[in-house]
């Protein structure tokens, strides 16, 4: 397995590294940027939920049934996916982790990070995902910007920072190229934009926007579909 990175449109990425295969995010049904049904991405070792709006947790019963993956999620939807039909010995820690904890799978460290977005319920989440040989991935579900975001800068070296850059229901461009100046992130890719007429529809400001709060920070501009190389 390479090591290698899909967006499957809005926040549904597939991170392949390590030889390990993590999707986050799995909003295929219904998805109109996905290029791919849930059937034909490449079987993957775990799944991780941000939370439970309906273009985030998307797909991932089915496809957690169906491969027998493990599912990375908070307490609290852990109940809720068991209650469609999840076995609690497929949900990490048995019914999830919370704000702050790490756990490993498949020898990948999990943190579970804190998000700011409303939904009613269980709080929304991110995660910041170390693999074996130390590569280091935050997924920030939906947020706007917040400080802890330096904090995370400072404790984790991280190499990829997938940021949503959309505006209306998160960070626009100008927040979530500060937010890589918080986190140190040594290559930023946008997320949550261009999938409904209510974000935004394209990325063209936000290379500079990156180029100006974090110089050293790479800029990728990813269409879905695409696959990239990981360093």
């Amino acid at each position: 397995m390479s090591n290698q990175l899909t967006w499957h449109g809005h926040a549904n990425f597939q991170i392949q590294y390590d030889g390990v295969n993590i999707i986050v995010d799995p909003f295929f049904t219904g998805n109109p940027k996905a290029t791919k049904k849930p059937e034909g991405i490449d079987k993957p070792d775990i799944v991780a939920v941000t939370h439970m709006h309906g273009d985030h947790s998307g797909d991932a019963v089915t496809i957690v049934k169906n491969t027998g993956a493990f599912l990375a999620t908070c307490v609290g939807v852990g109940e809720q996916f068991q209650a469609q039909g999840v076995p609690a010995e497929q949900i990490i820690n048995g019914h999830g982790f919370q704000i702050g904890g790490t756990v490993t799978c498949k020898g990948v460290a999990i943190t579970m990070t804190q998000a700011f977005h409303t939904i009613d319920g269980v709080a929304p989440v991110g995660y910041i995902f170390t693999f074996p040989s130390g590569y280091t991935v935050y997924h920030a579900g939906d947020t706007g910007i917040f400080g802890t975001m330096g904090v995370f800068g400072e404790l984790y070296d991280i190499d990829l920072a997938l940021l949503p850059a959309g505006s209306c229901y998160t960070m626009d461009v100008k927040q979530a190229a500060y937010a890589a100046k918080l986190l140190k992130a040594k290559t930023v890719i946008p997320m949550h934009w261009g999938t409904f007429p209510v974000i935004a529809q394209t990325m063209d400001d936000f290379p500079a926007a990156v180029a100006k709060q974090a110089p050293n920070c790479r800029c990728i501009i990813m269409n879905p579909g695409e696959t990239i190389a990981l360093d």
